[in-house]
């Protein structure tokens, strides 16, 4: 089995658990502080045209169309697709899903304004061909917003792993439930470990790919985890930080 195939058959099972994830998103402060988030990078203009990749249960998609946008989603998994189709008419916005690989995207060159992802990009099996694509179909002065972690880099470093292993113990002796208990972990490493980014240290690598690109400005926020966390998350993923990387097209 292709690793392809071996990513999205993990991510068809965990439709359901990510679904409910995002919707205890919606009801906390996260959704507001995801909109101030993107707002801030996001480029000039009313209601842009947004490509979200990776969409998974829509969550991004959701917001992007409550803060006015017209916005386009793809994921590489019918059963997430399905789920963001209920979780999009749940609260009665538009979005125009598409089924689709985004190392090689269905789209016109330049057709949108803005395109962003969340803990997409460490699962992408060739993720310099998946920004060169993004590249293509941003029109000039669109921007690309990534938000992601070094979820995979523990596994090629032993002292990430133990401060992983510290943080998971210290979340359960203060009662945090992690979502990511529910996971086949197993199946979730050893899928992870063969990713060309595990080994990576990032947002560094996604700076250099980015202007190798021809993007015209990279920026960068190696540590966003106190604007879009909540306490609990911060002691869990203590040894992984999310971050922010960022490029807008000449």
């Amino acid at each position: 089995m292709s690793i392809q195939a071996k990513i999205e058959n993990y991510w068809e099972d965990r439709a359901t658990d990510y679904s409910t994830s995002i919707w205890r998103e919606m009801e906390s402060f996260k959704k507001d502080a995801w909109m101030k988030m993107i707002a801030e990078y996001r480029p000039e203009g009313q209601s842009l045209k947004v490509l979200d990749i990776g969409t998974g249960p829509g969550f991004f998609a959701m917001i992007l169309s409550v803060m006015g946008h017209q916005v386009t989603a793809i994921d590489c998994t019918e059963n997430m697709l399905q789920e963001a189709r209920h979780n999009t008419e749940r609260i009665g916005v538009k979005v125009d899903f598409y089924k689709m690989d985004s190392h090689q995207l269905d789209f016109p060159d330049e057709s949108f304004d803005l395109i962003l992802c969340r803990n997409l990009t460490w699962t992408l099996r060739e993720p310099m061909e998946a920004y060169k694509e993004w590249h293509r179909v941003l029109k000039s002065k669109g921007r690309l917003l990534v938000f992601d972690a070094n979820w995979g880099l523990r596994l090629h470093d032993p002292e990430m792993q133990k401060q992983y292993e510290e943080d998971k113990k210290r979340a359960a002796e203060m009662g945090i439930v992690d979502t990511h208990d529910k996971a086949d972990m197993k199946e979730s490493d050893a899928i992870a470990k063969q990713l060309f980014l595990s080994n990576k240290k990032r947002p560094q690598w996604d700076t250099a790919a980015l202007v190798d690109c021809g993007y015209a400005k990279v920026f960068v926020e190696t540590d966003i985890s106190h604007r879009v966390h909540s306490e609990e998350d911060r002691i869990l993923f203590r040894s992984t930080p999310m971050f922010m990387v960022g490029a807008e097209k000449k």
